[in-house]
């Protein structure tokens, strides 16, 4: 194999790829990257055997052929290259080695046999749709934060995705949660979700979604199985297993009938609890919300260090009470709202509350109370 091409082409491209490969690996192979070259393009492969991404870059191939190359080598070695040079990557005559050539630098490489590489194969694709990387990426951002990282209940170690008929037309929407907070996002579903199976997208398969997308007005292509779940981004294709469990019934945790409605400015509610929350200590990050008309207060109690209290202007005209919240999770969803107004539907203060932008129901969160 003998191939040259632009070192900002290859650079751009080995940093899509090369994120997949788990540094420690006891398998050799999955260590590498695939380089097929053929036509006018080279492909570039890598895969944890969960994940794979594929991406064809365009090249001037001399000698069409394939090999695998240790990834975090040649990413590290191509991004230390001078811009703008001519890379050219040749396997030597016995197969044992791939030499990198840019300028005055020269690098061998170790390479192991691309029949060797595994192919994470996809079968047959059930529903087949597309979704702009803005769709995708609203989607994403208003759930991610609420991922479990709790691998005993692997379950919940992604995002749930599935499509709806509310009566208003069919939804597609998303859902996550860790048992004491739950996000979901929502939009109109794209043509040929209909009957779609729910499924769980993992959570690293997501965070490389969101590395993807660029520019949010390119059509992505999304395809679905049972078992996978593959993006089509340009020249990018990312193919992913999905988590194989049952997602809970997350309905039955969304309050009902929650009584008690609080308005209260965003960025303003945002910084209060920034700031009263900064004497929290690492393990109890609980913040107090005193309730009373017109106004909130926040107080923080830390019996190592000290305490904090701020008032927060609200629009409240409903009886007086205490409920206890996790800072940092109140603050992980003031980061997701949209709107200059944020929206609190409470019942008491041991029962969930419902939190949303106010005017929109495109995304929700649900926020268990903590005792203070």
């Amino acid at each position: 194999m003998k191939v040259t091409l632009e070192r900002t082409e290859l650079l751009k491209s080995l940093t899509h790829v090369h994120r997949v490969v788990e540094r420690r690996n006891t398998i050799p192979i999955l260590s590498n990257v695939m380089l097929q070259a053929e036509g006018g393009n080279l492909k570039l492969k890598a895969t944890d055997l969960d994940l794979e991404v594929v991406e064809s870059i365009a090249a001037m191939v001399e000698t069409p052929g394939g090999t695998t190359v240790p990834a975090h080598m040649i990413y590290e070695i191509v991004r230390k290259l001078p811009d703008g040079s001519q890379v050219v990557l040749e396997t030597s005559g016995d197969d044992s080695t791939m030499e990198i050539r840019a300028g005055r630098s020269r690098f061998a490489l170790q390479i192991l046999p691309v029949t060797d590489f595994p192919d994470l194969t996809a079968g047959e694709f059930s529903h087949s749709f597309t979704m702009t990387a803005g769709g995708i990426r609203k989607l994403i951002n208003s759930t991610q934060f609420a991922i479990s990282t709790e691998e005993t209940r692997y379950y919940l170690n992604g995002i749930y995705m599935h499509s709806l008929d509310i009566g208003e037309g069919l939804r597609f929407r998303a859902v996550a949660t860790d048992g004491h907070r739950l996000a979901q996002a929502e939009l109109e579903a794209p043509e040929g979700s209909e009957g779609m199976p729910g499924i769980i997208v993992p959570r690293k398969t997501v965070g490389e979604i969101q590395k993807l997308l660029d520019d949010p007005e390119v059509e992505i292509k999304v395809e679905i199985s049972e078992t996978k779940i593959r993006f089509t981004i340009g020249d990018i294709i990312l193919t992913s297993k999905l988590i194989d469990g049952t997602f809970p019934d997350y309905e039955r945790v969304i309050p009902k009938g929650n009584d008690k409605e609080l308005r209260v400015d965003r960025d303003a509610f945002k910084e209060a609890v920034d700031r009263v929350s900064t004497i929290a200590s690492d393990r109890g990050r609980a913040v107090k919300m005193s309730l009373s008309e017109g106004k909130i207060v926040l107080t923080v109690t830390n019996p190592d260090s000290g305490s904090a209290t701020e008032e927060v202007a609200v629009e409240y005209d409903n009886e007086e009470f205490e409920i206890g919240f996790n800072s940092k999770y109140l603050l992980d969803i003031a980061a997701q709202l949209e709107a200059d107004s944020a929206l609190f539907t409470l019942a008491d203060s041991g029962s969930p509350t419902l939190v949303r932008d106010e005017g929109s129901d495109e995304a929700l969160y649900v926020l268990m109370p903590m005792r203070v």
